[in-house]
């Protein structure tokens, strides 16, 4: 991630327009100074991508500063971009205003069958664990119970804490594998014979 919040995406036909593009705005022309120096002076970073130009900016002012800047060199040149768009960071999401926003860890769990999160009670009694996986089946969880351990899966963390407090249990990420450390000495459980 970029420190800017901002970027213009200058879209290219190919990459040697797009490179001759950057050198333009790095001062390879002696027209261009003026151009180059608007950008130093607002301290805003180039780089390119393939046939993509990124013009990096702090704040929406100056990407739009920028941007006037660039629309003028295009204009001036004669190139026409393909796409030519102003973007915001968002840094809760982490993408930018522009890009499709991505499915997250949890929903492609939800898609594969699997609870993201789990809540894991152990129960005093093998009668406390069955009446409280029927619960929690009654109420829409899915439910898996061994012995006195009930796990029921839910869809967000958030889910998961606010049962877990309901039920005392605690909560844990799910997914497909879930498994227990085992001693390393089999006969542990016999009072370690054998080491």
């Amino acid at each position: 991630m970029v420190t800017e919040d901002w970027r213009i995406r200058i879209e290219l036909p190919d990459e040697e327009g797009a490179r001759g593009f950057l050198e333009q705005l790095g001062l390879a022309r002696s027209d261009a100074d003026e151009l180059a120096g608007e950008l130093r002076e607002q301290r805003l970073a180039v780089s390119q991508d393939s046939a993509t130009v990124f013009v990096y900016a702090s704040s929406g002012v100056l990407a739009e500063h920028a941007r006037r800047i660039v629309e003028r060199e295009l204009r001036d040149t004669g190139v026409t971009p393909t796409r030519l768009v102003t973007e915001n960071w968002l840094s809760d999401e982490e993408r930018w205003d522009d890009e499709p926003r991505q499915e997250s860890w949890e929903q492609e769990e939800i898609e594969h069958g699997f609870a993201p999160w789990e809540v894991r009670v152990d129960c005093k009694t093998l009668r406390e664990a069955h009446d409280l996986a029927e619960q929690l089946r009654a109420e829409g969880y899915g439910v898996s119970r061994t012995w006195t351990y009930v796990i029921a899966g839910t869809a967000t963390r958030e889910q998961a804490v606010e049962l877990a407090r309901r039920v005392h249990g605690e909560v844990e990420p799910g997914g497909e594998l879930v498994y227990e450390v085992q001693p390393r000495n089999p006969f542990a459980v016999f009072g370690g014979l054998g080491t």
